[in-house]
């Protein structure tokens, strides 16, 4: 028990001189991954916070989170995206005992996330309404829902940085240093939620804008957190010293890498927006019960990302130190610990659904559209343990474009058409819609555990 507890202890320091290709392939595993699981409940943490202030304003305020989530989606695929190639260049320079390379690839990595976070920002500020629109709002969602578009889309610079700067520390094995960031940022929206939703004594807060506002403060200060140390100069990686301008060569290097990695979460992200168009046809209270399961689900899958992400640096880090094979032992090691995770909660959740449910809602119609969603999603965990590990470990191999074409075939030819299909053809109705994200994830595994045993990605060059 000593042991465990000073190992658990060694994982939640920075670990500036631990070589994770050196030591011992599951002690590497549970180092990078303590830290990954808990920086990824932190960020799961913001989405159960903001929807949890959010379900007292009523439905339309939760129909309105939903489908700007869904709008953000494309966002976070982006923010993804450019983690993957960051992650995986930096984990390579750091495999290859380069620490320069691993810094002029992080400074690139900044000006890449600040410079798409203002392209993005544009339409979200001018064009909120339309948005909505599109989305299949209903009309009480238009009166405040552009409102909270508007700065969620408006500040999503502060998402970009966020996720990209945790991708480069994440890369150089300093797990710990993503995870204290991401604390703070969450500790800070914990505090601001309540408050700027609901006010504090005689005034009334903001309502839905306050939680828009209290998420980007809250990420916005991480960021500076992150800043701050990268910048030191004292961390397991800094850029200073680093000029703040164009470098050709690396920033092609990520962009290729990142291109991908982009693509390959743009789509399950389409797919998403396509699925809650389809749930929104049933009214505001299938979407927001759907946004209910989908938030909680999202608790469940983002520490699981953590294990997911330790595999993409062990995969990157050891191809750097010419150990592949080592490298395909930590992905199925992660794949396994992964499984068992999600079948336990896959089995928690199906036992306390409407106790889960009910801290959310207590209008009878949206809680019984969560109920079935999250029990209906539950049922690919198995499968999704396996999957997201071993898209983790093509991206830090830097082989991103086989889980692209992966992602297209399975959510575009397989997910998008089986929802439309079993939710309208065969009525039934917005659980149809439910049921293809497990049927299409499931597939999507098997075919990514079977492509990654053939082990093509062991000869991409980062």
């Amino acid at each position: 028990m000593r042991k465990l507890f000073a190992l658990i202890k060694e994982s939640l320091t920075a670990g500036e001189d631990t070589d994770y290709t050196g030591i011992g392939v599951r002690r590497a595993i549970v180092l990078l991954s303590i830290p990954m699981v808990l920086e990824m409940a932190m960020e799961s943490v913001f989405a159960l916070v903001d929807i949890f202030f959010v379900s007292k304003l009523g439905k339309h305020a939760i129909a309105t989170v939903g489908l700007t989530e869904s709008v953000l989606t494309l966002v976070y695929s982006l923010a993804w995206g450019l983690g993957m190639g960051i992650t995986a260049v930096v984990a390579r320079r750091t495999g290859e005992k380069d620490p320069s390379g691993a810094a002029r690839a992080a400074m690139q990595g900044v000006l890449l996330a600040i410079a798409l976070g203002i392209l993005i920002a544009i339409p979200g500020l001018i064009f909120p309404e339309k948005i909505l629109a599109l989305m299949g709002a209903e009309p009480d969602v238009l009166i405040e829902g552009p409102t909270y578009m508007r700065i969620m889309l408006g500040g999503n610079v502060i998402i970009l940085l966020l996720f990209g700067i945790n991708a480069i520390y994440r890369g150089a094995g300093d797990a710990a240093m993503a995870m204290r960031s991401l604390m703070l940022a969450n500790g800070m929206n914990i505090i601001l939620c309540p408050i700027l939703i609901h006010g504090l004594g005689e005034w009334g807060g903001f309502g839905i804008m306050g939680a828009a506002m209290a998420t980007t403060i809250g990420r916005g200060i991480g960021v500076c957190y992150q800043l701050f140390h990268l910048f030191d100069g004292r961390g397991r990686i800094t850029i200073k010293g680093i000029p703040m301008s164009l470098d050709p060569s690396v920033m092609l290097n990520i962009v290729k890498v990142s291109a991908g990695g982009v693509i390959q979460f743009l789509l399950p992200s389409v797919s998403w927006i396509f699925l809650s168009r389809i749930v929104a046809v049933f009214g505001s209270g299938a979407v927001a019960g759907y946004t209910i399961a989908v938030r909680i689900m999202i608790f469940s899958l983002l520490p699981s990302w953590g294990v997911a992400n330790a595999a993409s640096t062990l995969v990157g880090q050891n191809l750097g130190a010419k150990q592949p094979d080592r490298a395909e032992r930590s992905a199925w090691l992660c794949g396994h610990m992964n499984m068992f995770y999600m079948v336990f909660v896959a089995i928690l959740f199906w036992s306390i659904t409407s106790w889960l449910v009910s801290f959310f809602t207590t209008d009878v119609e949206v809680a019984g559209y969560a109920i079935s969603a999250l029990r209906i999603l539950c049922l690919g965990y198995f499968f999704y343990g396996y999957g997201m590990v071993f898209a983790q470990a093509f991206n830090g191999a830097g082989d991103t474009m086989t889980p692209t074409w992966m992602n297209a075939f399975c959510f575009l030819l397989i997910q998008i058409p089986l929802a439309w299909f079993l939710s309208q053809q065969l009525a039934w109705g917005p659980q149809g819609a439910f049921a293809a994200v497990p049927m299409s994830e499931s597939f999507l595994a098997v075919l990514s555990a079977y492509l990654f045993h053939r082990g093509k990605w062991k000869t991409v060059k980062v």
